[in-house]
């Protein structure tokens, strides 16, 4: 336990203030439930949810996602408050709403599950931020896994679309309003092609030939009268897990595939994956993406979720932002006025990465270096969870710090489902010299369940080191995937990256061009790389994050287009130039 600290006046001034907090973090800070199935807890009971949907409605963002037992909302897309609620009847099911569907329509707000069955009710309720909910629809006769519904209010017309397999492609069906039931008539919308779209390819690398690809996650937005049919592949416990769209002018058919794919793409980085998602407008009229982020330690479905900036450009071209997407980003409400296209990273570089750590123990082979790794995949674990185990960080110099992200790990866990009335607490003290310490952040009295809590300060603090010591964990030993430190070092930022070439194979020669491997000269001065790319050097929308090397083997390409490269390096203290846009043919 840390003991007679030496703490200056200024305690009350550089304690963390939440109501100027201006920035959020991937991923978002919800009190996220734990798997309620046995059969996914054989390597240890975790937290773990999926396929979310926000549907601004009454002003109010609701967030839906898989078996959670209930729902949360938000007016800021910062503090969400959870409303328990249970959707299905009799316990017939372990879980509850998976993949759930959510819609507003008129004055009311929808939700339907995933269910193959017809025996699931469709729900309604015009005052959603409590449980006031009723029964619109006993039954949907038509069944659905992975639904998604679409009211277009221009027409007063509802359409459903659904599908979640390997097999078959994403269907779609026409709901009538007065009784929102399907006549019967269903049209198939799109089936994945591997065989051009590289990053449809099923595996980590897109490599992996023995199972087919999945298609799954539909989710209609309406925009400028085309619909944009967004759909994720190629399976959810993979890096590249990623959303595609297809556009067309007619809800049911006609869907092209837009040459800008895929469109939420983040193999690379702390908070990986970005497929399965939806998108939605805020109240300042921007859009915004939520998709799924994956862990798949103890399970494949081990995941949590993200929110990426998004729009359409000029060219009606949809682009979700996920460069330094799990770096401290701009709420909606202090983002106008600004480019979505470019993201709205703060540009508060991560301190902390593989510098030095000390802890108070450690359990087994979970290392102490692994909470400074940037993998979300590995962590650190004390021996136990009491009141004064520690994890301390060292910065390497006395650096500006202007956020702290606290990642949990599940480790020797208890619970099962949704848990209610837990807690986490702990404080974090900054030092110059590792002797004399100051409080950073006071959370001995928080009462929330915070497993990725994302701490603004107030007031930028100046330290080398930090030292957070637990004071409550809601279940199991105290254990951390990533202790993450943002802000500004005092040294110079890494020089442009030189002799950058992406080489791709010759289509004559070997019959492949879905894959581009890209070489660059090794900068000592950075910690990594972010790679841009594109089908138009207008439109580098997607983004790759490389940690330590020199290289990247890019698998996402499609095999009839070129591609246009840039990259730029970074590190604690700020973010190189671009080199020039390279293009690949």
């Amino acid at each position: 336990m840390i003991k007679k600290l030496s703490i200056s006046l200024g305690i009350l001034l550089s304690i963390v203030s939440f109501s100027q907090q201006k920035t959020y973090c991937n991923p978002i800070n919800i009190d996220y439930g734990y798997t309620p199935f046995e059969v996914f807890s054989k390597q240890g009971k975790h937290r773990a949810t999926a396929d979310p949907v926000i549907v601004n409605f009454q002003k109010k963002l609701f967030l839906f996602s898989t078996n959670q037992e209930g729902y949360w909302h938000s007016d800021n897309m910062l503090d969400w408050k959870f409303v328990k609620r249970k959707f299905l009847r009799d316990n017939k099911y372990t879980h509850d709403l998976n993949a759930p569907a959510i819609w507003a329509m008129k004055d009311t707000l929808y939700v339907y599950g995933s269910t193959w069955e017809s025996d699931f009710p469709i729900w309604k309720s015009t005052n959603p931020s409590v449980d006031d909910w009723k029964i619109a629809v006993d039954t949907l006769k038509v069944g659905a896994w992975d639904p998604a519904f679409h009211y277009d209010e221009d027409k007063n017309k509802l359409y459903l679309y659904w599908g979640s397999s390997n097999e078959w492609p994403l269907l779609g069906t026409e709901v009538k309003v007065k009784n929102l039931q399907s006549e019967g008539f269903v049209k198939p919308i799109l089936r994945l092609k591997p065989e051009d779209h590289g990053w449809e390819r099923f595996g980590e690398y897109n490599d992996n030939v023995f199972l087919q690809p999945f298609v799954e996650g539909a989710w209609v937005t309406k925009y400028k009268d085309k619909y944009y049919m967004q759909y994720g592949a190629p399976a959810t416990e993979f890096s590249g897990y990623s959303d595609g769209v297809y556009v067309s002018k007619n809800p049911l058919e006609g869907y092209e595939y837009q040459q800008h794919n895929p469109f939420s793409y983040k193999p690379g980085g702390f908070a990986r994956g970005a497929g399965h998602g939806a998108t939605f407008e805020d109240n300042f009229k921007n859009w915004w993406h939520v998709s799924t982020i994956f862990i798949s330690t103890k399970n494949n479905f081990e995941r949590r979720l993200g929110i990426w900036p998004a729009g359409f450009d000029k060219d009606d071209v949809m682009y979700t932002n996920t460069a330094y997407g799990d770096y401290p980003t701009l709420l909606p409400q202090f983002a106008q006025g600004k480019d979505f296209s470019k993201g709205l990273f703060t540009g508060w570089m991560l301190l902390n990465y593989n510098k030095p750590v000390q802890v108070s123990s450690t359990l087994g082979g979970y290392h102490s270096n692994n909470a400074v790794d940037e993998d979300i995949k590995t962590y650190w674990s004390a021996k136990t969870g009491n009141s004064g185990e520690w994890f301390q960080t060292d910065l390497g110099e006395v650096s500006t710090i202007n956020a702290i992200q606290i990642n949990y790990a599940d480790q020797d866990v208890e619970f099962m489902g949704k848990t209610e009335g837990k807690m986490h607490q702990y404080k974090i003290y900054g030092s110059n010299d590792g002797k004399k310490w100051k409080v950073i952040v006071d959370k001995s009295k928080n009462t929330k369940d915070v497993p990725h809590d994302y701490v603004e300060l107030e007031k930028p603090a100046s330290a080398r080191y930090l030292k957070m010591e637990n004071l409550k964990m809601p279940t199991g030993k105290f254990a951390l995937s990533g202790f993450r430190v943002f802000g500004k070092g005092a040294g110079a930022k890494p020089a442009k990256v030189q002799n950058f070439v992406p080489l791709r194979a010759d289509a004559k020669k070997y019959g492949e061009r879905r894959s581009i491997w890209m070489k660059w000269q090794q900068n000592s001065e950075a910690d990594g790389y972010v790679i841009y790319w594109g089908k138009s050097p207008e439109k580098l929308y997607g983004s790759i994050m490389v940690y330590g090397k020199n290289e990247y083997f890019f698998t996402g390409a499609d095999r009839v287009d070129s591609y246009y490269f840039q990259i730029e390096a970074f590190n604690a203290n700020g973010i190189s130039e671009r080199t020039e846009v390279v293009k690949s043919e």
